[in-house]
């Protein structure tokens, strides 16, 4: 290591995010920024300050911060933020305590306002947002529907998340199978994956049905575009679309931890986390993750 900066706070990696965004990222294709050849990938970390000079910031203390894959990193003192002494499990501040959490807050409680009787799909439905969303909208009383694909993700959705119904991609027909689970229509769709799943379940709201767009998974690979269903549609169904985009929460995270971490300590949330070991497993893990061969929230546990 060189040496560090004036100002500025040396930190070692303990927890690495895999997120699926990263992809648009590498391809240059995020709204926030692109990374260049020989650029450091990256991604939000659960990490522990090993040198400073600021007295609000001592050596020891676990922080929360965007650096990437790597073992080290220096941030200015504005870069971070303090992992909540109430949390026992510090990689949940990068699962359903962390981003992954706040989005799935923003798009089920702010945007969608799900209640009781709504009946909501979501597709990518044991990830890190996905697994969030179904436990929120369970909390308000709404049905739950998971969109996934093979057993063990059926298992999980079904036996650890608690969805109410969950329908594979692969083996059933989607419009079929929606039709058989929610006969009156859906209510709330949060799309992760854009199409052709998004306009299937469009195809199949209720009058007055909400759609949250916040992710596009299936455009990150290779070539494919989502196009979405014809505006007709949204007319004839009176639908609400919103667009979501997380960093617009960052000012309302405070409030969300002071939430959830209480009930994240008495087991009432289930954090559905994959975790990989070391930082050479990242590249294969985040290949599993852009595959949808993941089980859960993908995080690297990079060092102890």
């Amino acid at each position: 290591l060189g040496p560090r900066a004036a100002g500025m706070i040396r930190c070692q990696t303990l927890f690495l995010s895999l997120d699926p965004y990263i992809r648009s990222v590498i391809a240059g294709n995020h709204l926030g920024h692109g990374i260049d050849t020989g650029d450091v990938v990256p991604g939000e970390v659960v990490a522990r300050i090993i040198e400073s000079d600021d007295q609000k910031w001592p050596v020891g203390m676990l922080v929360r911060c965007h650096s990437g894959w790597q073992q080290f990193c220096d941030q200015p003192a504005e870069g971070l933020s303090q992992i909540p002494q109430a949390l026992s499990r510090p990689s949940l501040t990068l699962s359903i305590l962390g981003m992954p959490g706040l989005t799935a807050w923003a798009g089920m409680v702010s945007i969608a306002n799900v209640h009781e009787g709504d009946v909501v799909v979501i597709p990518a439905a044991v990830g890190g947002v996905g697994a969030m969303a179904a436990q929120l909208a369970r909390r308000a009383g709404a049905t739950t529907i998971a969109i996934t694909s093979g057993a063990d993700k059926r298992r999980i959705a079904l036996e650890t998340l608690g969805y109410d119904h969950c329908i594979d991609r692969v083996d059933q027909d989607l419009a079929e199978a929606l039709a058989a689970v929610a006969p009156h229509g859906v209510s709330v769709y949060f799309d992760l994956v854009g199409d052709p799943t998004l306009t299937t379940v469009a195809q199949q709201l209720a009058i007055g049905g909400r759609v949250v767009l916040c992710g596009l998974i299936k455009d990150y690979n290779g070539n494919h575009k989502t196009m979405g269903p014809h505006p007709g549609l949204w007319i004839t169904k009176r639908a609400t679309v919103s667009g979501l985009v997380v960093y617009d929460y960052e000012p309302q995270r405070a409030a969300f931890e002071q939430e959830f971490i209480p009930l994240a300590e008495a087991g009432d949330l289930v954090a559905n986390e994959e975790i990989h070991e070391g930082l050479a497993s990242a590249p294969e893990a985040f290949c599993r993750l852009m595959r949808g061969d993941n089980t859960g929230k993908v995080v690297v546990h990079v060092d102890s």
